[in-house]
């Protein structure tokens, strides 16, 4: 070889490691107000309020219910019928229901729709009470100990001789239900994606819990961590761009995109007059009671040009874990702490009752407020998270904190305009212990693409056109 073709060779692998070609793969994700039945506004914003709070004053991932969430389907072995399962940011567990399937206490409790039947798993492997997997599925217990549940002999244990064993069942509790698993392996398939040996939660038993959950936390057995493993080419990084629907169900039949991996511009979005697409970044927090939350810290919020200071358990978390905010996709409603929430809630409130009348029915009926019966132009203040980090405000499209609708439960006087803001009062700080102090919830994520860049550990927002970006997304990979 001449010394030039072994520079070119040396410069090829140079660029190669400097710039590593990174793959994508998009996903709809469908938001199950597409094909969930409700009897009236009223019902459906009282649900779905009631949700958010209870997700939220648990501290534990919750699980998800039709008409505020989003939902992905992908295929397991050799099984013709896809398994649609809840995308959840807030927890790290893929699982699902498995044949045969009990589920105690699930009459009459909301399930998905389009919901897959129990998964038949003969052909999946049960996975070694000694892999690293069982050991995260047991809250990291020593495999020795989860060895001697499985009964594996102590002569054995000693000699690290366990291998056939399978990993013993583990409890997993939500906040409102449960569910008793055990992990298994098998392939499966993500749109044109195929991965070996992906680990999952296959439950017989759960304690009203009909339908499973893609975990997309930061645990061991989260789906983005485990593609980091099994398909490196991705990167380490996700994102999503929920399509705004205003709980219009017509309008969330449009799928919106979840982009696994990086993906380059091939054309730039204008958004507002020809702005061009920026991200701004916040740097994720550590939590050592939840680490597979994705924790940021809020700064401040405004209201019009009114600047609100957080509260310090906002802006940073505690070593017990207290404080931040978690980015969820699965509650619907972002949650705040009651004093910061007052102070929100008292400057809106100022300047939007001047000329609009509280609708204190209302608020009781959606379990939302303030309310508003509006005039024909309801002046509506601007409004802005401030979170931490160089130049990362994010504001808010009206729509994602004000939502107006039409109430007809007058019927003598016909239908009112009226108008909610879709904030939520978290409780009060002194009660907030043991997790994060907010929530920033789906609703206030609505037109915006979110990335989870967990190789420089930070969530990224832009605002976005989500039904354009997967109509050009999927132009573009065909």
């Amino acid at each position: 070889m001449t010394s030039t073709m072994l520079l070119f060779l040396v410069l090829f692998i140079v660029l190669c490691l400097s710039h590593p070609s990174f793959q994508m793969l998009l996903l709809p994700l469908t938001h199950t107000l597409s094909h969930a039945q409700f009897n009236n506004t009223h019902h459906l914003l009282k649900s779905t309020s009631a949700r958010s709070t209870a997700r939220f004053r648990r501290q534990l991932s919750l699980p998800l219910s039709p008409g505020s969430d989003y939902t992905l389907s992908f295929n397991l072995g050799r099984q013709a019928q896809p398994i649609t399962l809840y995308m959840d940011t807030g927890s790290d567990l893929v699982w699902f229901p498995c044949a045969p399937f009990e589920c105690i206490l699930c009459e009459g409790k909301p399930n998905e729709p389009n919901a897959s039947p129990p998964a038949n798993i003969t052909r999946s492997v049960a996975v070694s009470c000694k892999s690293l997997a069982c050991s995260a599925a047991h809250n990291l217990a020593p495999s020795s100990d989860l060895c001697a549940m499985a009964r594996c002999p102590l002569e054995s244990i000693e000699t690290s001789d366990c291998a056939s064993f399978k990993c013993p069942p583990f409890y997993y509790a939500y906040g409102d239900g449960s569910l008793v698993a055990r992990l298994y392996r098998d392939s499966l398939s993500l749109s044109s994606l195929s991965l070996r040996n992906f680990t999952f939660g296959c439950a017989h038993t759960a304690l009203a819990e009909p339908t499973g959950v893609a975990g997309f936390g930061r645990g061991l057995l989260s789906l983005p961590a485990q593609l980091a493993t099994l398909s490196p080419q991705l990167g380490n990084r996700f994102s999503y761009c929920l399509v705004s629907h205003s709980f219009d169900s017509e309008r969330v039949r449009k799928s919106s995109p979840l982009i696994l991996g990086r993906y380059e511009e091939k054309e730039k979005e204008k958004i507002n007059g020809g702005e061009m697409v920026e991200f701004v970044y916040t740097p994720m927090l550590e939590n050592p009671k939840h680490p597979y939350f994705y924790i940021v810290s809020l700064i401040g919020m405004s209201v019009g040009k009114k600047n609100i200071p957080a509260p310090e358990m906002l802006r940073r978390v505690n070593h017990r874990g207290d404080g931040g905010v978690v980015v969820d996709s699965g509650t619907t409603f972002t949650m705040l702490p009651e004093t910061f929430y007052n102070s929100i809630v008292d400057e809106f409130d100022r300047r939007v009752v001047r000329v609009n009348q509280r609708a204190h029915q209302i608020e009781e009926k959606t379990g939302l407020a303030p309310c508003y019966y509006l005039n024909a132009v309801a002046e509506v203040p601007v409004m802005t998270l401030r979170f931490a980090g160089g130049n990362s405000s994010v504001v808010l499209p009206r729509k994602n904190y004000f939502y107006e609708f039409l109430d007809g439960s007058d019927e003598t006087k016909g239908k009112k305009r009226v108008g909610c803001l879709m904030l939520m009062n978290g409780g009060d700080e002194r009660e907030l212990s043991g997790g994060p102090g907010a929530t920033l919830g789906n609703y206030q994520q609505q037109g915006f693409e979110v990335v989870y860049d967990l190789v420089e550990k930070r969530v990224g927002f832009a605002k976005r056109h989500c039904a354009s970006l997967w109509d050009r997304l999927n132009r573009d990979k065909n």
